[in-house]
């Protein structure tokens, strides 16, 4: 007989949606200004690339017997994590030209509360009342 196995979090829902209302938010921009709507488009994948890779590495592994191997790669999540959002940033605004800098960042402050939003209801969306 096996151990019990907890479901692995379903936590490519949150970038699929997160992509989703990136898309909607770049073409509603677009019909304000080109380049407002590529730099909203930049800064939310600034946002969704790096969570991404995240979650790829936290929730790789399952199981107490895998604690270990779980928290080294927790680690080494929020580590990518952290420096793909810095060349992230750096690459927008060397490379792009031009760009809305409140943009770029209204677009990666969308795509962070997207995140919270969809790791919230993922947290709470099983748990008893």
């Amino acid at each position: 007989m096996t151990g019990a196995e907890i479901a692995r979090p379903p936590v490519h829902r949150i970038t699929q949606a997160q992509v989703a209302l990136l898309v909607l938010l770049s073409l509603v921009m677009l019909a304000v200004d080109k380049v407002v709507a590529y730099s909203v488009l930049s800064g939310g994948l600034i946002a969704i690339v790096p969570q991404a890779y995240f979650a790829l590495l936290a929730f790789r592994w399952r199981g107490a017997r895998s604690a270990s191997a779980i928290a080294r790669s927790s680690y080494a999540g929020v580590l990518g994590k952290f420096l793909l959002s810095i060349a992230g940033f750096a690459l927008v605004f060397a490379m792009v030209r031009p760009i809305d800098g409140p943009a770029v960042f209204a677009g990666y402050l969308a795509m962070l509360v997207a995140q919270i939003t969809g790791s919230w209801m993922l947290l709470t969306r099983n748990q008893p009342k």
